[in-house]
């Protein structure tokens, strides 16, 4: 479902900026009534375009201060290797992003650890489970931005 129309964009711009927002603000804010607003809604998730609505945490406040972005160049490109690979982060809970990349690195990985003892034992883990080529560790200072909010009103309508 790409063919998002006015409406769809503003019920979901207002979701992903808070997804608790009751129904009745949700259609107000959109200009329309409760159900109409309700059905669009469920009409996203079945299409797949909502995919989940979750709290987001900070990190650092639970004791989770450390992200690592991991690029991994693969041991090489076979079926099973890749399919290793993705059993092996599936079972990581460390690893919050994973990307298969083209270019010099395979794949990036956006990793959040307590700490360096904590990255440690996920490094090991990872390169137990799955033999890479090379693996960079490339250690966030501090953090910018983050968003969860897609900027809908840049897609070509």
């Amino acid at each position: 479902m790409t063919d998002l129309d006015l409406i769809d964009r503003k019920i979901l711009s207002e979701l992903m900026a808070d997804a608790t927002l009751p129904i009745a603000q949700i259609a107000d804010r959109v200009g329309l009534s409760q159900t109409p607003c309700w059905k669009r809604i469920q009409k996203l998730e079945a299409a797949g375009v909502i995919t989940r609505r979750v709290a987001v945490v900070d990190p650092a406040r639970i004791g989770l201060g450390l992200t690592v972005f991991v690029g991994i160049e693969a041991a090489d490109h076979t079926p099973d290797w890749r399919d290793a690979f993705g059993r092996a982060i599936a079972r990581l809970p460390e690893v919050m992003q994973a990307w298969r990349l083209a270019g010099e690195m395979d794949y990036l990985l956006r990793v959040t650890v307590a700490g360096m003892a904590e990255y440690d034992r996920f490094y090991k883990a990872l390169t137990d489970a799955v033999p890479v080529k090379n693996l960079t560790s490339h250690f966030a200072m501090e953090g910018l931005k983050s968003s969860t909010v897609y900027p809908l009103d840049t897609v070509n309508r």
